[in-house]
């Protein structure tokens, strides 16, 4: 049987909606049909087999599971009250969620024409065959749009419950910041115990000229779940994004975020961690194309990963040929904490351009048997001493995060990813 039969039976159930929308969707199944799942001879996925999610068969999920508010609330964040959309299991959870004005969701069987060229997949993505999946198989999409300032962070949070059979499914959001627009983004990725789905989300980010973006990703689905992210940022003039990357959950998961610095004084900051242990893999790639002169990105991941976790870090920049005074650095460093844990990093430079200003490296180490002495010296045990070298490496990153209730969140979360963490609360 085909890796995409379950795909191509789910879209088959599924109640046909608007007609240009369904030649889209037709569209696009027939891209991942003829595509196929990745291989292993695919660059970008020589460190990353799909051969679990092709045994597995995932269906897409019933619209039949529900949430209320009291099975809700434990996967809430303490402390961080502000408008969220829910999502359970890819579908809209309205009595749960409390959206500001400029933001709606719309299904698939209501969506006019007007959204076409919002939810087409990109040209340059044609050939992504999740993405195809996505655009396929989404049942209801998020659009955002801002004009002005959003005073408040906006949360989406996606919950994947538990179904009888493995069970994909498909969220997709489009946000659009206009001209000077400002707004903070979280979002968020959980699950309930027993949940093993496959989630395969992709969402569009368009900023104008002088629009500020931060987003905030936290995946943090079961050690059981599967994930899959797409992030596609475009930037116009003197526009701003800024993305806090945290993946410490799922027992496989992959997420690209790829970011187009499309007009003078454009600029991006990337910031990622994650972190891994037992025999999970996480994969993060990422990509900013510089496309005009004077643009400006940053780039810093780390990793930690213990047991015999997995992972991989592929970091892309690229810098046209009319891209002149481009200013661009990557970095990305890795602690691995036992002799099983393996990491995979690539950082690449393609510099088609004079006069710019680019870097970019990658570490691989282990705890600094010195510092630990010195720690112990002090009177710690071997146990503390390793927590607080752990958690300095990991500061680095949870220090930039700008709520303090999301950071405490992702200091107890990093714990329970690798159980070495013992990451102490803010003072």
């Amino acid at each position: 049987m085909s890796a995409l039969a379950p795909y191509l039976e789910g879209y088959a159930a599924y109640p046909k909606t608007r007609p240009w929308l369904q030649a889209l969707k037709q569209q696009a199944l027939q891209r991942a049909e003829a595509r196929g799942f990745p291989q292993a001879r695919d660059e970008a996925w020589k460190y990353t087999s799909l051969a679990t999610l092709e045994q597995r068969g995932f269906r897409p999920a019933s619209s039949t599971v529900t949430l209320d508010a009291g099975a809700l609330a434990p996967l809430l964040v303490p402390g961080l009250d502000c408008p969220r959309a829910v999502f359970v299991n890819g579908r809209y959870a309205a009595g749960l969620s409390h959206l500001p004005k400029g933001v709606r969701v719309v299904a698939a069987r209501d969506a006019d024409e007007s959204l076409a060229a919002l939810l087409a997949v990109p040209p340059d993505w044609e050939d992504d065959t999740f993405l195809n999946l996505n655009t396929a198989l989404f049942q209801e999409a998020l659009l955002v749009d801002v004009s002005g300032e959003l005073t408040e962070p906006l949360e989406f949070l996606h919950v994947s419950a538990p179904e009888t059979a493995a069970a994909s499914h498909h969220s997709r959001c489009t946000v659009k910041l206009g001209a000077n627009a400002h707004a903070m983004l979280i979002e968020r990725y959980t699950g309930l115990d027993g949940a093993k789905n496959l989630t395969n989300s992709v969402v569009q980010i368009e900023l104008g000229s002088g629009a500020k973006l931060t987003h905030l990703r936290l995946q943090e689905e079961t050690f059981q779940g599967f994930h899959l992210g797409r992030v596609l940022v475009s930037q116009a003039a003197d526009s701003c994004y800024v993305s806090h990357n945290l993946q410490h959950g799922a027992a496989w998961a992959r997420l690209d975020l790829a970011v187009a610095l499309k007009a003078a004084g454009a600029s991006a900051e990337l910031n990622g961690l994650y972190a891994t242990g037992g025999r999970r893999h996480l994969d993060n790639h990422t990509r900013v194309d510089h496309l005009a002169p004077h643009t400006a990105s940053r780039e810093l991941y780390r990793g930690i990963l213990d047991g015999q976790g997995r992972a991989v870090f592929n970091g892309k920049v690229v810098v046209a040929p009319h891209a002149a005074k481009t200013d661009a650095s990557q970095a990305n460093h890795n602690l691995l904490l036992s002799r099983g844990a393996e990491i995979d990093t690539k950082p690449e430079l393609e510099i088609y351009a004079d006069d710019v200003k680019c870097s970019h490296g990658a570490t691989i180490g282990q705890l600094d048997e010195q510092q630990l002495f010195y720690l112990r010296s002090r009177g710690l045990d071997a146990e503390t001493a390793r927590s607080l070298l752990i958690g300095a490496f990991a500061e680095r990153l949870l220090t930039l995060l700008p709520l303090p209730a999301l950071a405490a969140h992702a200091r107890r979360r990093l714990g329970a990813a690798v159980s070495r963490i013992n990451l102490p609360e803010p003072a």
